[in-house]
């Protein structure tokens, strides 16, 4: 399903990966539909940047809208009405989150994560084997193990135990995959790409160590955890560098929420195969523009200052995407001036068809 066809001096890896859902080249990056849409966009819009496949995530569907309604609409792809390939997170990292942010939501042990919704209260568990199934009933074409996401600022000792729990639930997730592929019959084409998770902070010995035991297991990609920057907020490059190393050349290499575009850059040349982010948009819906310069280069411009006010040259004017070659800069300011959501949306789209660009970019490098 995945074959690598050319390996750049630099370290950029070339591949291809067939998805029940379409081809997808490597590199690539893909947008965080998070709740099943990109903020502000329809799904055409995210098609004309340039974009192929998108992340939905696990946690927030499960709890709203609910696997009732998304079963009956016929999977995620029919009810977000999404043609292309779809990768599906754990939920693991949201769940972790939300505990580790305040204790009172919830508790992790050997075997599970009970954690109260966010949305009414209500508790939940989630196991290993519930976060594939729940996978599995959303029908994506990519899905991944669930694991133990310490913080930045955890002792040695309690990476080690993250660690050793990742290991046990990517186990059995990993049996509780195999358990739902022959259930469903989903052979040759029709079987999704199963990703483990590597853990161990910024101890290169662990996540060696993790990977080594994951691959050990046998996955079809194994994914960067955790944060990738240290508790001072450095960029933890030469991890990441050794991490993508451990891994064996032709599985898939995926930078869970990498990131900016200079550590998309880095991380390609590593040697990473994917990549997925909310800076784009996030960014975008603050007034932050990303903007091609000459020569690999770019800069951001924050729309809301007052000089844009009489800016009336196009958004951008080399883009794809009409409304942003039809829309000033001048009209963009007024409308979050106004906090139009138009505004919002058109600054998602040229952030998001840079981001596309910054993955083309990499085979000038």
């Amino acid at each position: 399903m995945f074959k690598i066809i050319k390996t750049k001096k630099n370290g950029l890896r070339q591949g291809e990966l067939k998805t029940p859902h379409g081809i997808l080249e490597t590199p690539f990056y893909m947008p965080d539909a998070t709740r099943g849409f990109v903020k502000l966009t329809d799904n055409e819009e995210i098609k004309a940047t340039g974009t192929k496949a998108l992340v939905v995530n696990t946690f927030h569907l499960y709890l709203q809208p609910g696997l009732k309604i998304i079963k009956k609409a016929g999977g995620i792809h029919k009810f977000m009405n999404w043609s292309g390939p779809l990768l599906s997170d754990s939920g693991g990292f949201q769940v972790f989150s939300l505990i580790h942010k305040n204790s009172q939501m919830g508790k992790i042990t050997d075997d599970k994560v009970i954690f109260k919704s966010p949305l009414d209260g209500s508790k939940h568990e989630l196991t290993p084997e519930k976060s594939i199934q729940i996978q599995f009933e959303l029908g994506v074409d990519m899905m991944v193990c669930l694991d133990d996401c310490p913080p930045n600022e955890f002792s040695r000792l309690d990476l080690e135990k993250a660690v050793a729990r990742t290991l046990a639930w990517a186990k059995r997730c990993k049996v509780e995959y195999e358990k739902q592929i022959r259930k469903r019959r989903l052979i040759g084409a029709k079987r999704p790409l199963l990703f483990s998770v590597i853990q161990g902070g910024a101890e290169i010995d662990l996540r060696e160590y993790c990977t080594k035991e994951l691959v050990k297991i046998g996955f079809d990609g194994y994914g960067y955890g955790a944060r990738p920057v240290d508790k001072e907020g450095n960029f933890l490059a030469e991890v990441l560098r050794r991490t993508a190393s451990f891994i064996p050349v032709n599985a898939l290499r995926f930078a869970l929420g990498i990131g900016t575009p200079e550590d998309i850059k880095q991380c390609a040349l590593m040697g990473w195969d994917m990549f997925d982010c909310v800076i784009p948009t996030r960014e975008g819906r603050h007034g932050k523009l990303f903007l091609e310069k000459q020569k690999l280069k770019y800069k951001t411009i924050n729309i809301n200052n007052a000089k844009f006010a009489l800016d009336f040259k196009a958004i951008n004017e080399t883009s794809h995407v009409l409304e942003l070659k039809k829309h000033s800069r001048a009209y963009l300011h007024h409308l979050f001036r106004l906090q139009e959501p138009l505004g919002h949306k058109l600054a998602s789209l040229n952030n998001l068809e840079f981001y596309q660009n910054v993955i083309k970019s990499l085979d000038k490098i």
